[in-house]
């Protein structure tokens, strides 16, 4: 609670969790997905992909990692990192590295480097809310639909809840899905089978078109994606990218003869489920076709990448548009082959890359 702040979403249930989850649902709701957020996120991932075609080899997590944040951080709070002289990028990369280390708090320690990094990112988070405030500027952010909720009547919010809203959707908008969007490419290319299909899909998609180059529509993503949705559905089962849920018991509950009591913490982990020989045939393969026929658009007791029930990812259906356009992109305009043989992976608890994951990518049209 300390790390992540007493007023964070993930700290609150009932009534106030359902207050902050409505209050979310402005920026990431389907409607505003459908009316905003999916023609920029196609104009921002069209423009980092030409420039990584241009790099020809890039570091897919660190371009992918700094492609969403950035996004985010211009979404939510219009964020200029020339006019602060604490670079929030750095501050924040703290923050999410040492959020599950050893509470020791000591110099030296990922605990403490991550208590400086939110003590920084926090306060460059509140100078611009105070600048906002002051300055009275509307920038069509959700900045702004926070500050206008702060000052009615009703809210129940105060300036300190709303910047630790932030930094908590800066760490939902963009670390997980960097993440997947990394191994996307990978576990793609491993599989040749996977990326003829994904191919014919989004093959027919432009075919199905009056203007090939014109941006894809909410019909497109919702109708016309099928297997991609089942790439993607697979892709997060296997990165596991949340290592642990955790959820209060508010009543006493028997789970195999033992009965976990009231007001106890529970944690789920997402990955002893997701790879569970008696739940997932083969369940280390790489297998969208497993998917076939099942529900893609919601969580279940077998597939809890985001989360479940009434805390259910607000979210997901955000992080799946990022991967769908991003997916779409690559299969219809580029070639890419990782490079190097060190590939590896590693939980420290969540899934990084401690070499990188550098690939090399080229335009179709000019290889």
């Amino acid at each position: 609670m300390k790390v992540l702040g007493k007023k964070s979403l993930l700290t609150h249930h009932g009534e106030i969790h359902k207050y902050l989850k409505n209050l979310i649902l402005h920026l990431v709701g389907p409607e505003n997905l459908k009316a905003n957020v999916m023609n920029e996120l196609d104009a921002v991932i069209c423009r980092h992909l030409q420039a990584w075609a241009r790099y020809g080899t890039v570091d897919l997590k660190e371009v992918t990692s700094n492609m969403l944040f950035d996004y985010a951080a211009k979404q939510l709070m219009s964020y200029d990192e020339s006019k602060t002289p604490l670079k929030l990028a750095e501050n924040f990369k703290a923050f999410i590295y040492g959020l599950l280390s050893f509470p020791l708090n000591i110099p030296g320690t990922a605990y403490h480097a991550c208590l400086q990094g939110r003590k920084n990112a926090t306060k460059i988070i509140r100078d611009i809310y105070n600048d906002r405030k002051a300055s009275k500027i509307h920038r069509g952010d959700f900045l702004d639909h926070l500050l206008e909720e702060v000052e009615s009547e009703k809210s129940i919010l105060n300036e300190s809840s709303a910047i630790d809203l932030v930094l908590i959707l800066l760490f939902a908008y963009h670390e997980t899905t960097s993440t997947t969007l990394t191994l996307v490419p990978k576990f793609i290319s491993d599989h040749p089978n996977v990326l003829a299909e994904l191919t014919k899909e989004h093959t027919e998609i432009l075919k199905n078109r009056d203007d090939e180059t014109s941006e894809i529509t909410w019909q497109e993503y919702k109708s016309s994606m099928t297997f991609t949705h089942m790439v993607i559905n697979e892709t997060v089962r296997l990165a596991n990218i949340v290592p642990a849920i955790f959820r209060k018991v508010v009543k006493d509950v028997e789970v195999k003869g033992y009965t976990i009591p009231e007001g106890w913490l529970v944690m789920v982990a997402p990955n002893a489920l997701h790879l569970n020989p008696d739940v997932y045939t083969d369940p280390h393969t790489f297998n969208p076709w497993r998917w076939e026929g099942k529900e893609l658009h919601a969580g279940s007791k077998t597939f809890m990448a985001f989360g479940g029930g009434v805390r259910l990812c607000v979210g997901a259906d955000f992080a799946k548009l990022q991967m769908a356009i991003f997916i779409h992109h690559l299969v219809t305009k580029y070639r890419w082959k990782v490079n190097g043989g060190d590939e590896k992976m590693i939980r420290r608890p969540g899934l990084v890359f401690p070499n990188g994951l550098p690939i090399e990518i080229s335009e179709k049209d000019k290889c």
